[in-house]
């Protein structure tokens, strides 16, 4: 409770400052934070990016239809593969894994208590190639408990660990592994995960977003040396790392988020590789979307209350900007919402001149700032990402103005899940909740972008 309270106050504070500001100035401050912070974090997405890419990713050799980059002594690499009813994916899924360029690889599939056809499917593929073992759970553990039991089954030191429905790129686990072997306190390397599913408008987008906006967060992240969170659907681990912070946590919502914050309090480093591509299908449906990003909210946020006690510790303070930026984001839910209801209360009663909102809306002429920092934003991500993705620049017509509508998500799912996490009970085991995985199989079109 007290780690809730300290959680609380943190927010406080940061929901303090504009709140002091417009005692001071005018309550269209309000609006003005609102506004220019979500403008003031692109800008550093897109200066990180272009950095990331001109100090490192050009120099980097990148053809998809080449050997996989040399690894000194060709070590030993275990592919975990948690899978919950996956009857569906998990057979495209195994042959991508097992379809690997580099030789010396092992396929661990974690079938945890599937209710379907997933445990069918494992034994037969299993008959059919000695490098793929499986593990089945009597009943459903949840992710965490699966990828433990996977980590501790297998026999190398480095595991890439991916989705029941995601495709490797053949190259994907030597691009993983390759930093690790020149980086002895580098625990993790997060992937490149693109979108497959693109039958809807709802995950056109996506492939905008996590090119432009997810793409570009991890490059600046990593720029200045610290990553929020890794992906959960292409990642790999260096089993020392987990094994020194207890590997995954069952009971939070997102392990992803967790394992990433748990490495890095203890002092290990995360890279972003994206050459190590991984094809993924992802919500197309409005519904799925909300689903998806509420669990990924309410993730950050149990992430936030379980180390806000020690990460004031001066020996974490390489990890304070992404508290901060954290906690920025939250307050700028936060005061949006203040500035809602100042607003509203305004069309009712006198407010004071100090805290009243005049215009819900900003000036007109930043209409035009926040379409050209749009246009920007997508021009960088195409510009950086236009040698994995080919054609990309065609998707880019649906996702002009998605910056806006991230932001929108961003903040409804902050404000719905920041006061469950705070207020609710901790869950003891968090288990598995099959999303969805959109609606349509992929055209010829679609399946010629993955190849």
């Amino acid at each position: 409770m007290f780690d809730r309270l300290l959680a609380l106050l943190v927010l406080a504070i940061v929901l303090g400052v504009p709140l002091g500001l417009i005692f001071l100035v005018t309550g269209q401050f309000l609006m003005d934070f609102v506004f220019f912070y979500p403008l003031f974090m692109s800008g550093l997405w897109i200066a990180g990016g272009l950095y990331f890419w001109l100090h490192w990713e050009r120099h980097w050799p990148w053809k998809d239809d080449t050997l996989p980059p040399p690894l000194a002594g060709e070590p030993l690499i275990s592919i975990l593969i948690p899978c919950f009813n996956e009857g569906d994916n998990v057979a495209d899924t195994i042959h991508a894994a097992l379809g690997q360029h580099y030789p010396n690889i092992e396929v661990i599939a974690i079938n945890d208590g599937s209710k379907d056809n997933t445990a069918q499917m494992l034994d037969q593929l299993a008959a059919e190639d000695p490098r793929l073992r499986v593990l089945h759970l009597a009943e459903n553990q949840g992710k965490a408990v699966a990828l433990r039991m996977g980590a501790i089954a297998a026999r190398s030191e480095y595991l890439v660990c991916i989705d029941g429905d995601a495709l490797l790129a053949p190259n994907t686990c030597a691009y993983l592994v390759a930093p690790m072997l020149d980086n002895a306190r580098l625990g993790a390397v997060t992937g490149n995960p693109r979108i497959r599913t693109r039958s809807t408008l709802v995950g056109r987008v996506q492939v905008g977003e996590f090119s432009s906006i997810i793409g570009l967060i991890k490059r600046t992240q990593r720029v200045f040396g610290r990553i929020f969170t890794v992906s959960g659907v292409i990642v790999a681990f260096r089993r020392t790392a987990l094994h020194r912070v207890g590997y995954w946590s069952p009971d939070m919502i997102t392990e992803d988020i967790d394992i990433s914050w748990k490495l890095q309090l203890d002092h290990w480093s995360i890279f972003y590789e994206p050459r190590a591509l991984c094809w993924i299908l992802m919500p197309e449906t409005l519904r799925g979307l909300w689903r998806q990003r509420l669990r990924w909210a309410q993730g950050g946020a149990e992430v936030l209350f379980k180390n806000i006690r020690g990460i004031w510790q001066y020996r974490h303070r390489y990890l304070w900007p992404l508290l901060f930026e954290y906690c920025l984001s939250t307050g700028w839910a936060f005061t949006f919402l203040l500035s809602v209801i100042f607003w509203g209360a305004g069309k009712f009663v006198e407010m004071p001149a100090a805290i009243a909102v005049d215009h819900l809306m900003p000036p007109a002429f930043t209409g035009l700032l926040l379409a050209v920092v749009c246009l920007l934003q997508f021009a960088v991500s195409i510009l950086i990402d236009r040698r994995y993705e080919k054609g990309l620049w065609h998707i880019m017509f649906w996702v002009v103005w998605y910056p806006l509508v991230f932001w929108l998500i961003s903040l409804f799912t902050t404000l719905v899940s920041f006061p469950k996490v705070l207020f609710g009970q901790h869950q003891q085991r968090a288990r598995w909740v099959s999303p969805d995985r959109g609606i349509k199989p992929l055209d010829d079109e679609e399946e010629e972008v993955i190849r």
